[in-house]
Formats: structure tokens, C-alpha cells, sequence
């Protein structure tokens, strides 16, 4: 049997090293880019947490204070935040501890969160158009005209911070996605004929 050559030795050791840290850089960076989507995720629920805090404690007082359609506007402000304050605290408290993904399961976390402010955009306009309902329907309302109509005007008021928040967060989720597509653009299969390889293009 022919013996490997020490030469060949080396340069298999050298190559192997290389894609072992070829490896090692890209899951360092994909593990940057995870973390930083959920800090943001993670901050970004404060945010609208401490707002609708804000907005149910401001509301108790000032439905309170208040009489006429202010006074139902305020009341819904905090019975609309007080749902919105579960949810976010919900998913920040659910939020699960940092853990190493792969390629794979990093693009399909990185997806559904983009995916998840946008429907939740789209919803939020759903709660304006519902807000302008109930406001055109106190126009013609002998009963409930008040209530209707601080009601209505709270629910477009809440929808579009929502929708405004929602926006924000999704253009964030995307700019931290195009880092991650970045990734991608350096590795490719190429075939050369007799063999296909995997192959990694330094910037």
C-alpha cells in the first residue's frame, strides 16, 4: 500500500482547520444575529407594555374624571390596553432562554417573526377600520351615541399605535434578516464535473 505523502498530511490538516473555523464564524455570527433579534423583540414588548400600563392607569383616573363620550374614550383606553398589556407581557415572559440554532432553524425564527408583526400590522388596521365604525354608527345611535363615539375614537387611537409599533418592529425583524441572508450570498454549491463542492467566498 502506498504510503500518504507528510505533504498531503499537512495540507489536509490545513484544510480541514480552515473549514472548521469557516464554521465556527459563521455560527458565531449567526449567534450574534439570534440574540440580537430577540433583544429587540424583548425591548420592543417593553415598550408597548409600559405604554399600555400608561394608558390604563391614565384611563381609570380620567374616565373618572371625565363624562360624555371622553369618558367612555378613556374607559375603553384602558379596558383595550389592559389586553394588550397580557399579551406583551406574555410574550416577553414566555420568551425562552437563548439557545444555539443552526442555519436552518435560525432563517425559519427569523421568518415567522417578520411574518408575526406583519399579520399583526394588518390586524391593527383591522381595529381602526372597527374604531371608524363604531364612530359613523353614534351619528345615528339615540342610546349608545356617546359610548359609541368615545369608543370608536379609542379603538382607531389604539390601533394606530399598534399599527405604528407593529411597522416599526417589522422593518427592524427585516434589517436584522438581510444580515442574515448576507450569509448565504458567500456559500454556494458549485459543480465542477466530477464532483460537486461546497464553496465559501471571503469578502
Amino acid at each position: 500500500m502506498k504510503k500518504r505523502s507528510p505533504f498531503k498530511k499537512i495540507i489536509a490538516t490545513v484544510i480541514l482547520v480552515i473549514i472548521c473555523s469557516i464554521g465556527s464564524a459563521q455560527q458565531q455570527t449567526l449567534n450574534l444575529l439570534n440574540q440580537r433579534r430577540d433583544i429587540q423583540v424583548r425591548n420592543g414588548l417593553k415598550v408597548l407594555g409600559s405604554w399600555s400600563g400608561a394608558n390604563i392607569i391614565y384611563g381609570t383616573i380620567a374616565r373618572n374624571n371625565s363624562t360624555g363620550s371622553t369618558k367612555y374614550f378613556h374607559e375603553m383606553n384602558a379596558i383595550f390596553n389592559s389586553v394588550t398589556l397580557g399579551i406583551s407581557a406574555l410574550g416577553f415572559f414566555s420568551a425562552k432562554k437563548p439557545t444555539t440554532l443552526n442555519l436552518s432553524e435560525s432563517f425559519k425564527k427569523q421568518n415567522e417573526a417578520e411574518r408575526l408583526f406583519l399579520f399583526n400590522a394588518g390586524l391593527d388596521l383591522a381595529y381602526v377600520a372597527g374604531g371608524a365604525y363604531l364612530k359613523e354608527r353614534s351619528k345615528n345611535s339615540t342610546d349608545n351615541s356617546q359610548r359609541l363615539k368615545g369608543y370608536g375614537n379609542s379603538v382607531m387611537l389604539q390601533g394606530g399605535v399598534l399599527a405604528l409599533f407593529d411597522g416599526v418592529m417589522y422593518f427592524i425583524m427585516q434589517k436584522n434578516g438581510k444580515k442574515m441572508n448576507a450569509l448565504l450570498k458567500n456559500i454556494s454549491l458549485e459543480n465542477t464535473g466530477n464532483s460537486v463542492g461546497l464553496i465559501y467566498r471571503f469578502d
